[in-house]
């Protein structure tokens, strides 16, 4: 496959066609908190504000957690995905390339930084070991440096499980729910009909944001979240921790 060196930019939301049967049990196996990633180890923050007591409950954690939906993902990494799922389907390796260097840039901790490249690089062993281990654009994607993303992983992912963009992302917002999810249940913490309410809860925001995160031009995106910064960074401090972010 001959990689082009232009950039792709997502300028209306694109039409998925109905996927099939084998395309969606691939995204549920992305989403899927037993992909072997290492995602349930990290808690994104929420376990800095579990310490400081800003989450304490259901209702603080369900606040907290849909307001990180839609004050980050759905500003940031979904943007991002669905721009690096452009950049792969049409071959953009300059994109790609560009869009991997914006997530380190834009990760505002050292701890969120390795857990994108950790997971990133997780992403990849996994794609390897599949069926399309020979495409090229996963040599492409190993060669970023210092490591592939996690976001631009996923992306290539869901092309090559043949999903279109709106599933990609779906499928990717809901395996961070569901990683979120289980992170307050050992944080806060919650029991299991709560944490199920809280998914709900999320689930039913996510497909919102997706569609904000279609239209939203590369110039919009952005990473401001200072609050979250703050408590990812004292996190690396925190004396007694059960996850890594």
């Amino acid at each position: 496959m001959t990689m082009t060196m232009t950039m792709t930019m997502v300028t209306a939301i694109p039409t998925d066609a109905p996927a099939s049967a084998a395309t969606l049990l691939r995204l549920m196996w992305l989403a899927s908190p037993a992909l072997p990633v290492g995602g349930f180890s990290y808690s994104e923050g929420l376990e800095s504000a579990v310490d400081a007591g800003s989450v304490a409950n259901e209702a603080s954690t369900a606040a907290w957690l849909v307001d990180q939906l839609e004050l980050t993902l759905a500003r940031s990494d979904l943007p991002l995905l669905a721009q690096a799922h452009a950049a792969w389907a049409a071959g953009d390796a300059a994109a790609a390339q560009a869009l991997n260097d914006w997530v380190r840039c834009t990760r505002e901790s050292s701890e969120l930084r390795a857990q994108t490249e950790q997971m990133g690089r997780s992403l990849l062993e996994w794609l390897r070991n599949g069926e399309q281990a020979t495409d090229p654009r996963l040599a492409l994607l190993a060669g970023f440096s210092p490591a592939p993303t996690w976001p631009l992983a996923f992306a290539l992912a869901g092309v090559l499980a043949g999903a279109g963009a709106r599933d990609t992302l779906l499928a990717y917002g809901f395996g961070w729910c569901e990683n979120m999810v289980q992170a307050a249940m050992k944080a806060v913490p919650l029991g299991q009909a709560a944490a199920q309410r809280v998914l709900a809860r999320l689930a039913g925001a996510l497909p919102a944001a997706v569609e904000t995160a279609l239209v939203c031009q590369p110039d919009q995106r952005q990473a401001f979240a200072p609050g979250l910064a703050i408590l990812s960074a004292q996190h690396e401090v925190q004396y007694s921790r059960l996850f890594r972010s």
